[in-house]
């Protein structure tokens, strides 16, 4: 069983995990725009974790089934972990346009709604899964803000 507060924790980690990947990437790009890109981007990841972590401190737990939320949340902690999905691999050293850097940065979003994605048939709960469905609807407007980004570079 997994409870909203798994979910919201599991989301931190992942919007962590982008930014310091992309904190990451700005510090080997020599390239000033595309390093300006990437810190922009690493903020927008932090703030995301700021937002998620303020949402927890609003989440109660049922306390109804303790033992299946904590081997939950320890389960998806394990696949989580320090994954990045898309840009773990990504050579940001060696992008030249902006239009790369936007390309894989909405990529690494839409991973993102994918898991949230995976884990929403695991919800039985409506209240978390009406909180799940929120957090994908934010995800998905990141897609959208860095697409505009990338029609207008």
């Amino acid at each position: 069983m997994f409870s909203l507060k798994d979910i919201i924790d599991i989301a931190v980690q992942i919007e962590k995990n982008g930014e310091r990947v992309y904190r990451n990437a700005a510090q080997k790009i020599k390239n000033p725009s595309l390093r300006s890109l990437l810190q922009g981007l690493a903020d927008e990841e932090a703030q995301h974790a700021k937002w998620f972590e303020a949402l927890i401190e609003t989440v109660t737990g049922t306390g109804d089934f303790q033992e299946q939320e904590k081997m939950g949340r320890a389960l998806l902690k394990n696949a989580v972990g320090d994954q990045s999905f898309t840009l773990e691999g990504a050579d940001f050293s060696s992008m030249e346009k902006i239009e790369d850097l936007l390309k894989l940065a909405i990529e690494f979003e839409k991973d993102t709604v994918l898991f949230y994605g995976v884990i929403q048939p695991l919800i039985q709960d409506q209240q978390t899964l009406e909180q799940l469905h929120a957090v994908i609807q934010e995800e998905e407007n990141h897609v959208r803000h860095l697409k505009k980004m990338l029609s207008e570079s």
